[in-house]
């Protein structure tokens, strides 16, 4: 397919080489010859006005021009494999499709676990591919190597159409024999004891209600830190170090661990989680179904919380 001249087939290559940097390992990626490759890529030097890659030495190196057109290319190329995906019906009870989802431990823990039994009973056949948060989340979801996106609301794009899904508070949590929760823990208690904290992503430098307390000018001081929420739980045990968790991560692995947790001595925003989609898939009967089973969820959760309350 032609487009303004140019082939759309070609957006592929480029993306390739860009990633690749070699004409050689794009040609086995697609599945073509050398010099099939070679000569695309002419196509596009002349079609863009630029050489795009340049050699050194073994390697080719794309030109700042062709890195400026890399996020849009990939962007075109999501939307394009989302709509070409996107089948006109879903039934759960006989699909094979596989959703690949980026959200964090603590999702895996607080509402997937919680959630699994229901999706089984419904679509026996599918499968969850669960990704690790990273930087590149919104580059991810719009080169179509995500289906969805869970994560905080500050995160989303406005590229894109997200959903609430629900509201997290934060609790300060301990070894159950730890002197410092054998009441709520004050102030001071926060300022002066040592933490373990989950970071997410290359570039975290603070957890949500660590960069909340910060606001208020209380500084964490982290004595651990780790990159998933799920072992925090287990790693109090036994010490004298402190927590803030979910209140759901909190709340299930009490059941299992002794450890106690108590409300924070300072009020901190709750955090707010939204699920975002590609909107080419915004319509795909097989996202939607998705959806709505999260947030039927997330609904019977807060309901049962307001009861508690």
């Amino acid at each position: 397919m032609r487009f303004k001249g140019l082939d759309l087939n070609l957006l592929q290559v480029l993306d390739v080489l860009i990633e690749q940097r070699s004409v050689t390992r794009a040609a086995q990626l697609l599945h073509v010859s050398q010099p099939a490759i070679s000569a695309a890529l002419s196509r596009l030097r002349l079609h863009f006005e630029d050489p795009l890659l340049v050699q050194h030495g073994k390697r080719m190196i794309p030109t700042a021009f062709a890195l400026r057109l890399q996020p849009g290319v990939k962007s075109v190329l999501g939307e394009l494999e989302a709509l070409v995906n996107t089948p006109a019906h879903f039934d759960p009870a006989t699909s094979t499709r596989q959703f690949r989802v980026m959200a964090s431990d603590f999702i895996l823990v607080a509402v997937l676990g919680d959630l699994l039994p229901q999706i089984e009973q419904e679509a026996p056949h599918i499968r969850l591919d669960i990704v690790s948060p990273q930087d590149d989340a919104i580059p991810m979801l719009e080169a179509g190597e995500l289906d969805l996106l869970i994560t905080p609301s500050d995160y989303v794009s406005d590229r894109h159409p997200a959903v609430n899904f629900f509201q997290e508070r934060h609790v300060v949590a301990g070894w159950a024999d730890n002197p410092l929760v054998q009441s709520a823990p004050g102030l001071d208690d926060l300022q002066a004891a040592r933490f373990i904290s989950a970071l997410i992503g290359r570039s975290a430098t603070s957890s949500f209600a660590n960069h909340q307390l910060a606001l208020q000018g209380i500084t964490i001081k982290n004595a651990l830190t780790t990159t998933t929420f799920g072992v925090v739980p287990q790693l109090l045990v036994g010490t004298g170090r402190l927590a803030i968790l979910h209140e759901s991560l909190a709340r299930k692995a009490a059941e299992h661990l002794p450890i106690r947790y108590w409300p924070l001595p300072v009020a901190i925003p709750d955090m707010h989680e939204a699920i975002q989609c590609h909107r080419a898939r915004a319509n795909d009967p097989a996202i939607v179904w998705f959806i709505s089973r999260l947030t039927q969820w997330s609904a019977g959760v807060m309901a049962q919380r307001m009861v508690q309350d």
